[in-house]
């Protein structure tokens, strides 16, 4: 029987699982197997991080925006002004709350006041 040689093909798709876990530590990084193990496991875990920063950016928004609201008084909540800027129909989100809270809290408090009256 003569000699067969192999495509390219098989060769390319372990190039292109090394180039991906070459920052990999050990056998993650050399070994075909385990490199493509470790592969399908960072991208599950770049997957599910995703929707997680964004659920941690939200309670951090969610945090400061009440630390600075309580500042001002006891009696006033993060709840209650979320629940009185959706009366009074003002559009600002949590993420800009939250830099007005820690930039410039004299906005804050003007922005509070007024939709409290």
């Amino acid at each position: 029987m003569t000699r067969v040689k192999r495509g390219y093909i098989a060769r390319r798709r372990r190039t292109k699982i090394r180039l991906f876990a070459s920052t990999f530590i050990g056998a993650h990084s050399r070994l075909t197997r385990t490199a493509t193990q470790q592969k399908m496991r960072a991208l599950v875990s770049s997957h599910r991080d995703r929707r997680r920063q964004k659920r941690d950016f939200r309670r951090l928004w969610i945090t400061r925006i009440n630390a600075a609201i309580r500042e001002n008084g006891v009696f006033y909540s993060y709840s209650r002004l979320i629940h009185n800027l959706y009366k009074k129909q003002l559009l600002l989100n949590r993420k800009i709350l939250a830099q007005i809270a820690i930039s410039n809290k004299n906005c804050l408090y003007m922005i509070s006041n007024k939709i409290i009256k």
